[in-house]
């Protein structure tokens, strides 16, 4: 078949996947919501989410539009490979990454109360609503990406075209995973030490004013955010291969190269969408069991799919079909790593496992042993991902090599990073399960439903941590061979377009040691920016609770009603101010050192890869251990709940909060960013230091 031919057909697998989510958003909201009362609360929330994205989006939109002009500008007036076919890509993939969070938040928001009344009758039904409900998220995400790649790449045909549908898909996730990580846990930190550790009032209680927006915040940033976060992953890792493939082609490879990668997206949607049904509880058996199930039986059929695409579409003209199987290796490699590194995230992160008990035990001497031990683990966290990162990079980079084409090694790492994401259906619907499940926690509390409801509930949360963070540690993992493979496509760009060749050379003057200082020190001027940005967000949700609970006549004593739509107003337009600095330092850094030093661009680019990668993983695993800690004592060890572990564990936890849902995640949306912000504008950077 031609390459026009599979393009097609991986647009069509794209449309079934955005159908089979139609389909599984129905049957959610076929499901009983359950009281009034529960109805009301999921309403509230529906309508605090929706009012943050069409306010964060109008911000968006000018952003969006300026830069699309721009791009059109550059272009006409360079007249390189940048124009209005850049621009028009661009505009798409911001519009379908702001798409695929909305869409998977409008079923999230209403799938929480559905959950919390299905909990009422046990863990296996909850679970089946929240999995669901996730699975919307998780399919729209995939559907849309590979939609959108597949119909650009058939439209314009030219890589650097393509590329800007991947900038406007990185733009939209990194302000919307910072937007709404900063809404999320300036929320949930304000509301749990005022009303926890101060009042004393259980989590989620109704009397605390700060509790709609804290469920708000966990569909906002948990589900909008990750889905865009992850929408970005899985386009740049699609996008990263057809660059390289489409110079491995001019190089003498042949012309399915090119397709290659948009083949395997679409065998891995198809697997997820069968892996799904795989998930299957039963009252007393491990949830965590069911959930394994069906992403163990969507990678099985993933890498059968990478074997037939690799092994009976790329070879041509009477090729033999070994000739290709270093690049079956190394893709099924990346994604066999990506699993390992979700079980080392699942050990670090899970209270059935020594770290997080540890972190629990030393709550016992108080905050600070409770933050020590927190931060030991995630240092520590960090060792085996990168062994596991930097095998598979060796693996592919070796394995590709021997395929016998110039630069196929590079393509193999190209491949090894979307074959960790080739399962990203799956990844996210088990991820967006989890703001699901605390959301109906929420609702299950603040209803007054039977405690064995909020028990269930928080079963089914504190598996939600781990899952969030493993497919954290997913989007991570993938970010450093995403980014290897993006600055590969960079130089080639920058020489294809009369650059020269780009070599770092740490000898040949100071400019790439420059650039590697000032790459090393972003991730944490961004994370700074980031957490403090959440401090003084939550700062004013303090105030405002404090206030409440002093001025507010019968509100402790549960007589009058909180003022719940101040709060949400307050978190709203911190979020929205705070989130404008660190989003623009992203794609403003290396368009200024691009137009004065390419070479130093380089260096910046690798050493923000190394920096962010290691500094993602640590915030990651230390604030999901913290959080895991936290209920681990709640379930009752050392004193439970309003004991003075448990209160050293709530610190620890909001400690946590901006780590693992703000700083953490949002550090391989700038790496990878900023790759791309360099490889879109590569021509304009020839074109000016041309050799």
């Amino acid at each position: 078949m031609s390459v026009e031919t599979w393009a097609i057909i991986a647009a069509v697998v794209a449309v079934v996947a955005l159908a089979y989510a139609a389909w599984t958003a129905s049957q959610v909201t076929k499901r009983e919501v359950g009281t009034e009362r529960m109805r009301e609360i999921m309403e509230l929330i529906q309508q605090g989410a929706m009012a943050f994205l069409r306010r964060e989006y109008s911000v968006l939109a000018w952003f969006v539009l300026s830069v699309a002009i721009a791009i059109a500008v550059v272009g006409f007036i360079w007249d390189v490979g940048l124009g209005w076919q850049t621009s028009i890509a661009y505009l798409t993939g911001s519009i379908l990454s702001a798409s695929a969070g909305y869409l998977g938040m409008l079923i999230a928001t209403r799938a929480n109360a559905r959950t919390a009344h299905a909990a009422r009758t046990g863990l296996a039904p909850a679970l089946d609503v929240a999995f669901k409900g996730g699975s919307v998220m998780g399919m729209v995400v995939g559907g849309l990406g590979l939609l959108g790649v597949s119909t650009i790449w058939l439209i314009f045909r030219e890589p650097e075209y393509v590329n800007g549908f991947a900038l406007g898909a990185s733009s939209i996730a990194l302000f919307a995973r910072v937007g709404g990580g900063i809404y999320t846990k300036a929320a949930d930190v304000g509301s749990d030490l005022v009303g926890k550790v101060e009042a004393g009032i259980p989590e989620d209680d109704p009397r605390n004013p700060g509790v709609i927006a804290d469920n708000v915040g966990d569909n906002v940033g948990d589900v909008a955010g990750m889905g865009a976060d992850l929408f970005e992953s899985y386009v740049g890792s699609i996008i990263a291969t057809v660059a390289l493939g489409a110079v491995l082609a001019n190089l003498g490879g042949n012309d399915t190269l090119v397709i290659l990668p948009m083949i395997i997206a679409a065998g891995g949607i198809l697997a997820s969408i069968i892996g799904t049904f795989f998930v299957r509880a039963r009252e007393g058996a491990r949830l965590h069991t069911a959930l394994n199930n069906g992403t163990y039986v969507a990678t099985a059929l993933t890498i059968g799919v990478m074997f037939v695409a690799i092994a009976f579409v790329l070879p041509q003209d009477g090729e033999s079909w070994t000739k290709y199987l270093g690049f079956f290796y190394g893709t099924a490699g990346g994604l066999i790593a990506g699993v390992l590194i979700g079980k080392i995230t699942e050990y670090y992160t899970s209270d059935h496992y020594g770290p997080v008990k540890g972190i629990a035990e030393a709550s016992q001497t108080g905050t600070a042993t409770n933050i020590i031990r927190g931060l030991g683990v995630g240092m520590e966290s960090v060792v085996v991902p990168v062994l596991l990162v930097v095998s598979a990079i060796a693996a592919a980079f070796y394995l590709g090599d021997n395929v016998d084409l110039e630069n196929s090694g590079v393509y193999g790492i190209a491949l090894a990073a979307l074959g960790m994401l080739s399962t990203t259906a799956m990844t996210i619907s088990v991820d967006a399960y989890g703001p699901i499940a605390d959301n109906a926690g929420g609702i299950a509390e603040m209803s007054e439903l039977p405690k064995e409801v909020r028990e269930r509930t928080d079963q089914l949360d504190s598996l939600g941590n781990t899952t969030a963070a493993i497919a954290k540690g997913f989007a991570i993992g993938s970010a450093a061979l995403t980014a290897l493979a993006l600055f590969t496509a960079y130089a080639e760009s920058f020489q294809a377009f009369g650059g020269g060749v780009l070599t770092l050379d740490l000898l040949d003057g100071p400019a790439v040691v420059i650039g590697l200082f000032i790459g090393g020190a972003l991730p944490f001027l961004f994370s700074a920016l980031t957490m403090n940005a959440v401090g003084r967000a939550a700062g004013s949700i303090i105030d405002e609770v404090r206030r409440q609970f002093r001025e507010i006549p019968g509100l402790m004593e549960g007589t009058a009603k909180p003022d719940s739509a101040t709060c949400v107003s307050i978190v709203t337009g911190s979020a929205l101010k705070e989130m404008v600095v660190p989003g623009l330092l992203a794609v403003i850094v290396p368009l200024v050192v691009g137009l004065i030093s390419p070479v130093a661009l380089g260096g910046v680019l690798a050493g923000a890869l190394v920096a962010g990668f290691l500094l993602a993983i640590m915030m990651a695993n230390a604030g999901g251990a913290w959080d895991n800690a936290k209920k681990y004592i709640e379930g009752g060890m050392y004193g439970g709940k309003g004991s003075d572990p448990h209160a050293a564990a709530v610190v620890g936890d909001t400690v946590g909060d901006p780590f693992k849902d703000t700083s953490g995640p949002s550090m391989n949306i700038l790496i990878k960013l900023m790759s791309v912000v360099a490889l879109v504008f590569a021509p304009v950077f020839a074109s000016i230091h041309g050799a």
